[in-house]
């Protein structure tokens, strides 16, 4: 394996600079064009990255805009490594200290909104099948790279490619942390409606798994929000008759990581005695608890740890009031049962739910052969503890059977995916690379 090390440290400034040009390419899903189910930016993400993988010498697929792959190797059985080039929206790009898409280089990191999530792993694995090409290492098994375009919202190109084409024996997806991730919680995205009208103006939130940076209300000149505001000591910006309060962005997964700008800002409001259904149902029930304990207690167990709730979205209108929720519940509790309690709390706030999206949880047991095999490469490389972990995460692991997260985040590493200054250290890509060409050998072997 010292040659493999050898060319992966050769093949070190080339990937950094596919990983910037990627960067580059503002791939936030779009209105759909013609060929483009998810806009022009994304597609010349896949483009781009299906352009690279085909200079290398695999053989590609474009397919039609939902997903591409590229492959190497001979055989009836395939592994599968699984990424993604769509991105969250950057948020307020004064958060910013670099440019969300400019992939510029600080101080050993590469910033920019993809750079750990996940165009710069999914790079990283594209280079880690080039390694183990280049090297000859003996494969009896085919491996592809399967690069999806909606990961952060619907998961129609997943689900694309599993109508239409062959599904892998096993395999790992680079969108995580290591050691490895064998528990994901299960995902329920919904939304909570009332169409009494408050003419009450609130806007926030960008995506359901983000925690919202910001979020504005039209207060119409009135002293008292601002008064409450700095009494809270919650951080706002004023702009003629609006004023919005700034928090922490973070991934859903992670949001106690995060400052939940809407619930501040409601809580606020209802604070100033500025009340409807939405913003009471907020301060009252949700507050600044990501784990949402009035609504549906101590929801938790030993593989996955507690359910965690983030008010993603909220639009109140002169029309309806829509508060959107992402929640990330344990991997043995039903969501039947969380609906329901879910349910029971909205009412009594005459709020109406609807379900938006769902993924159920991923369990893969310790013993399973997949797991001790990315253990033993994580060990070999690292010489760490290798148990496994859980996540409240929703990655593409749980779209086939027999598959895992995998990195590229290393043990006591910042979390920066969906927040501002997103980034991730190339001395990690690097330790990736190399770990990602160990188990594709391991794995296809």
């Amino acid at each position: 394996m010292q040659e493999i090390d050898k060319k992966i440290d050769a093949l070190k400034d080339e990937m950094i600079q596919k990983i910037q040009e990627l960067i580059q390419i503002k791939s936030v899903e779009d209105s759909p064009m013609e060929g483009m189910p998810f806009g022009k930016g994304v597609d010349q993400a896949l483009r781009y990255t299906l352009k690279t993988a085909e200079d290398m010498g695999f053989r590609v697929k474009y397919g039609n805009g939902y997903y591409g792959y590229a492959e190497m190797g001979e055989g009836d059985e395939m592994i599968a490594i699984l990424g993604h080039v769509d991105v969250v929206p950057e948020g307020d790009s004064k958060t910013w200290r670099y440019s969300p898409y400019g992939g510029e280089i600080h101080e050993g990191k590469i910033y920019g909104r993809g750079a750990v999530d996940d165009k710069g792993p999914t790079i990283a694995a594209l280079y880690a099948m080039k390694a183990v090409k280049d090297f000859g290492y003996p494969l009896n098994k085919r491996v592809r790279l399967i690069v999806g375009t909606n990961e952060e919202t619907r998961w129609e190109c997943i689900n694309k490619y599993k109508d239409l084409e062959e599904t892998p024996t096993c395999g790992f997806t680079p969108d995580s942390d290591y050691p490895l991730i064998f528990a994901e919680k299960g995902l329920l995205q919904f939304q909570l409606v009332c169409n009494k009208a408050r003419r009450v103006l609130v806007s926030g939130g960008n995506a359901y798994n983000s925690v919202p940076d910001h979020c504005t209300y039209n207060f119409q000149n009135n002293p008292r929000v601002i008064k409450v505001l700095e009494e809270l000591h919650f951080d706002y910006e004023r702009d003629g008759e609006n004023v919005t309060v700034l928090g922490k962005g973070a991934h859903s997964a992670k949001s106690f990581l995060g400052k939940n700008a809407i619930a501040r800002l409601c809580m606020a409001l209802k604070e100033a005695g500025i009340e409807t259904e939405a913003i009471n149902f907020i301060a009252e029930m949700v507050g600044e608890d990501c784990y949402a304990q009035k609504i549906v207690g101590n929801c938790e167990d030993e593989p996955s740890g507690k359910l965690t709730f983030n008010v993603a979205k909220i639009d109140l209108n002169d029309e309806q009031q829509m508060i959107g929720v992402d929640i990330r519940f344990p991997v043995t509790k039903r969501k039947e049962d969380i609906i329901q309690l879910i349910k029971i709390a909205a009412e009594k706030y005459d709020l109406v739910y609807r379900e938006v999206d769902y993924l159920a949880p991923l369990y893969v047991p310790n013993e399973h052969r997949l797991v001790q095999r990315l253990r033993k490469v994580y060990e070999e490389e690292t010489g760490l503890d290798s148990t496994p972990i859980s996540s409240g995460g929703a990655t593409y692991a749980r779209a086939f059977e027999n598959f895992v997260a995998f990195g590229p985040t290393f043990p006591g590493g910042e979390k920066s995916a969906h927040q501002a200054d997103e980034y991730i250290e190339i001395d990690t890509l690097v330790k990736s690379l190399k770990m990602y060409t160990k188990a594709i050998a391991e794995l296809a072997k």
